[in-house]
C-alpha cells in the first residue's frame, strides 16, 4: 500500500469522524452554557476564563489522532462547530468560521509530520496550534475593542495554554483510553495501543 493509498478515507473513517464531530457538537452546545455560567467566577481577571477554552478544541486533535488521515482534524472541528451552531450557539453562525480556523491549527501540526506521528508531543503541538488558531480568530474578531496588554495578549496566551493541555494532552489520553477498550481496533490508533 502506498502512502497515498493510506491517506484515502474509508467509509468507517467518515462514519467515526462524523460521530466524533457530532458528539462534540453537542458537548460544545453544553460547554457554551458552562462558559456563560462561569464568566462571573473569572471577574478578578477576565482573560483567565480561557483556561476552560480548550474543551472546544478537543475534536480537532482527537479526530487527527483517531482517523490519522489528511483533513480529519479540520473535518471534526468544523462539523462539531456546525452542529453547535445548529443547536443554537449563542454566538450564531460565526462559530462555523471559528471551527474552520481552529481545525486548521491541528491539521498543520499533523501535516508537519506528514501524518506519520501521533505521539504525545505531536498531540500537544496540535493542541497548541489549534489554540493559536482560536486565539488569532478571537484576537481580531471578538476582542478587537479590548486593551492589548491587559486583555488581548493574556487572553491569547491562556487560550493556547488551555488548548495545549485540554485539547492536546487531553485528546491524546482520551485516544489511549478508547484504544484500550478495543473500540479503535479498526484504526491504527487501536492497533498501536502502547505507542498511541
Amino acid at each position: 500500500m502506498t502512502h497515498t493509498d493510506s491517506n484515502r478515507w474509508r467509509t468507517i473513517d467518515i462514519v467515526v469522524a462524523s460521530v466524533i464531530a457530532v458528539a462534540f457538537g453537542v458537548i460544545f452546545w453544553a460547554w457554551n452554557l458552562v462558559w456563560s455560567a462561569t464568566s462571573a467566577a473569572f471577574a478578578f481577571f477576565p482573560p483567565a476564563h480561557t483556561l476552560i477554552y480548550g474543551m472546544w478544541l478537543v475534536p480537532a486533535v482527537l479526530g487527527g489522532l483517531v482517523i490519522r488521515k489528511p483533513g480529519a482534524s479540520l473535518y471534526c472541528e468544523l462539523v462539531a462547530s456546525i452542529v453547535s451552531a445548529l443547536l443554537g450557539s449563542q454566538w450564531g453562525g460565526i462559530t462555523i468560521v471559528q471551527g474552520l480556523t481552529q481545525g486548521i491549527g491541528a491539521e498543520l501540526a499533523f501535516a508537519a509530520f506528514r501524518y506519520r506521528s501521533y505521539r504525545l508531543p505531536t498531540a500537544v503541538l496540535a493542541g497548541a496550534l489549534t489554540g493559536l488558531g482560536a486565539a488569532i480568530f478571537d484576537f481580531v474578531y471578538w476582542n478587537k475593542a479590548t486593551d492589548l496588554a491587559t486583555y488581548r495578549i493574556p487572553y491569547a496566551l491562556l487560550t493556547i495554554v488551555s488548548a495545549t493541555v485540554i485539547a492536546g494532552a487531553g485528546a491524546w489520553y482520551l485516544t489511549r483510553a478508547l484504544a484500550n477498550t478495543g473500540v479503535l481496533d479498526r484504526f491504527p490508533a487501536g492497533r498501536t495501543r502502547a505507542a498511541v
